[in-house]
């Protein structure tokens, strides 16, 4: 099982924000076998002594270098933590704090050092939170599911929710084909899983308004299209999990769900990328550092894609942008990019955190603007 912890979108924006002296960013990879934890504890351990090592080199206040090596090494010794871990771990520590998140993403093992946080990696779990409800739709029941990235799959209590097409409609069968007006035949049968749907539907719409979790339908035909047709949340996935959900389990719905889930994130990249093509020739998009970190700093970034393993090294001008790269990393430099996202979370803009072989031409990052610049 993963144990996992994903920040909140809340949480990116004030760690973001975070300044610091000492600031460590620690990236690994971990395993969720138990058996296993003792490798990732001597990789963090490793990681933890470069970080160290990299501020005594710089001149670091002695006592505030130990006060941190002292959070890391308590981590690394704290075997009831070991027990329960996720595929990677991030560690953002100070002299006076430490926190972790535990992700379902593979990471780069990665140590940096600056007066501030690098959070790319850690956006990948936001980017793509791995959360969502299912709608398992029959006509003999009906049930929401909630699934997530770090628990298992549950039922969620729905007030108003009628338990079955039947007692929506006030019959004991949506099959009845005795004549009664319209409602006889297929037809019939059809408008009796009409009024059923939107009994649904309505009752769904107090938990999910709102939100902006995808809810993906499970159900056979004819239900599926007639729920489609008549369904008022935003968020409803265009992808169905086919078929009688009645004999799924919780869990096997949310298995199915994870695979949509992933149809949905892959169309999201795909559309993304379709929409820079098109900005270009409009002079809003463009993969130079440069000009995004100016765009970001004056708030004219839309959107952006970003590489979460590579670190490009240098500082920001805070008023006009202006980049300075830096061939060797230290206290004094950051992540660029990281930095440029941080921005472009600050200025209202959205920034997902994707693989190189997502981005355009590869680059480490890629901006939608709002406007030239």
């Amino acid at each position: 099982m993963l144990y996992v912890d994903i920040p909140t979108t809340a949480d990116i924006k004030s760690l973001s924000g975070a300044r610091s002296d000492l600031c460590v960013s620690i990236y690994l990879p971990t395993s969720p076998l138990t058996q296993q934890a003792s490798a990732d504890r001597i990789e963090l351990k490793n990681l933890a002594k470069q970080a160290i090592a990299q501020f005594e080199a710089n001149g670091a206040d002695k006592r505030r270098v130990a006060a941190l090596s002292d959070h890391l090494d308590d981590l690394v010794d704290d075997d009831e933590f070991w027990k329960h871990q996720a595929k990677s771990l991030a560690i953002l520590a100070t002299p006076d704090s430490v926190r972790t998140f535990r992700s379902p993403s593979a990471v780069q093992p990665m140590a940096i050092v600056s007066d501030r946080f690098h959070l790319k990696p850690l956006l990948r779990a936001v980017t793509f939170p791995n959360s969502a409800y299912v709608l398992a739709l029959a006509e003999n029941r009906v049930r929401l599911i909630e699934v997530s990235a770090d628990l298992p799959a549950v039922e969620v209590k729905v007030d108003g929710m009628p338990k079955d097409a039947g007692s929506a409609t006030g019959r004991a069968t949506v099959n009845d084909r005795s004549p009664s007006g319209r409602i006889h035949g297929s037809e019939g049968q059809k408008v009796l899983l009409g009024q059923f749907a939107r009994k649904v539907d309505k009752s769904l719409r107090p938990l999910l308004a709102g939100s902006d979790i995808p809810l993906i339908l499970a159900a056979a035909q004819p239900l599926a299209p007639i729920y489609r047709s008549l369904n008022s949340y935003a968020r409803l996935a265009p992808d169905t999990i086919d078929g009688s959900p009645e004999m799924l389990s919780e869990a096997q719905l949310a298995e199915k769900a994870r695979a949509v889930l992933d149809t949905i994130y892959r169309r999201q990249i795909r559309d993304w990328n379709k929409t820079y093509r098109a900005r270009i020739s409009q002079g809003r998009a463009t993969t130079d550092i440069a000009q995004a970190a100016r765009a970001a700093t004056f708030g004219a970034v839309e959107s952006l894609l970003v590489d979460m393993d590579e670190v490009v090294h240098g500082t920001i001008d805070p008023d006009n942008g202006a980049v300075t790269f830096v061939e060797k990393p230290g206290s004094g430099s950051y992540g660029i990019v990281d930095e440029i996202a941080a921005r472009v979370l600050g200025a209202g803009g959205d920034v997902l955190s994707v693989r190189k072989d997502d981005l355009p031409g590869g680059n480490p990052l890629a901006a939608v603007l709002r406007y030239p610049i």
